[in-house]
């Protein structure tokens, strides 16, 4: 049988989801508590790999194997990583390859002083902001782009257009929050994309400059990336799962 994990954790002190030898990693806390309650090797297949420092709200992954109760994983996961369900899931669900999309916020702290609550989960960001220059970056998001000025120059990407179905910025008390949704991203892609508009709304950049940018224009053409510390994977839809 085939069950789904929904997952979140905090992303500060791990190199990311995927494993790496000597580093501590998402993926392998996860594998390793599943092993320790089926006394089996677990590899599990995941819905999008977070980089490190990136944190997730909604990350689903899905193995091959019986459902096991999430109090009983939680008990031998650490403080920053925690199973918020496991269920079984159709036979065969792959929790990458079945995912129609995957939505994301980017969390920009967005005042004169900074918060002990806010450090580590969002970007401070003292500076002024044209708050309606993003709002219009935004507005030229949806829809297909060539996002090749958003990822590393040296990629194992060999696709570079994508869909995006949602983006739009939030703003909640002094947080100002990028939340985007899309068939698939690149790597780096959100942190680019949010570095590149915070400079539109510095004035360091136009907004025609940065419309220019989703027409497959190189990767120094655009802006820095923006830190790990405010990027979340917040959920991922399914058309079945």
């Amino acid at each position: 049988m085939t069950s789904r994990l929904d997952l979140e954790y905090d992303g500060s002190a791990f190199y990311g989801w995927a494993r790496q030898d000597g580093r501590r990693t998402v993926q392998a806390e996860v594998e390793a508590a599943l092993s320790r309650i089926l006394q089996r090797e677990v590899p599990l297949t995941v819905a999008g790999r977070t980089d490190r420092g990136v944190h997730a709200t909604g990350q689903v992954a899905s193995y091959e194997g019986p459902v096991v109760r999430a109090e009983a994983l939680n008990a031998l996961l650490p403080p920053d990583v925690a199973v918020r369900a496991c269920v079984a899931a159709a036979d065969g669900f792959d929790a990458r390859r079945d995912a129609v999309s995957r939505s994301y916020r980017y969390r920009v702290h967005a005042h004169r002083e900074r918060s002990a609550f806010e450090a580590g989960r969002a970007l401070f960001w003292p500076r002024r902001l044209d708050r309606d220059l993003l709002h219009a970056c935004a507005a030229l998001l949806p829809g297909k782009h060539d996002f090749t000025a958003f990822t590393p120059t040296e990629t194992y990407h060999h696709r570079f257009t994508r869909n995006l179905l949602v983006a739009r910025w939030a703003q909640d008390g002094d947080v100002l929050a990028f939340e985007i949704e899309a068939d698939s991203f690149m790597r780096h892609m959100n942190r680019v994309l949010v570095g590149t508009m915070l400079q539109v709304a510095q004035g360091r950049r136009t907004l025609e400059d940065f419309a220019g940018l989703l027409d497959g224009a190189h990767r120094r053409d655009a802006g820095p990336t923006a830190p790990p510390h405010g990027l979340y994977l917040t959920g991922v839809r399914y058309v079945r799962s």
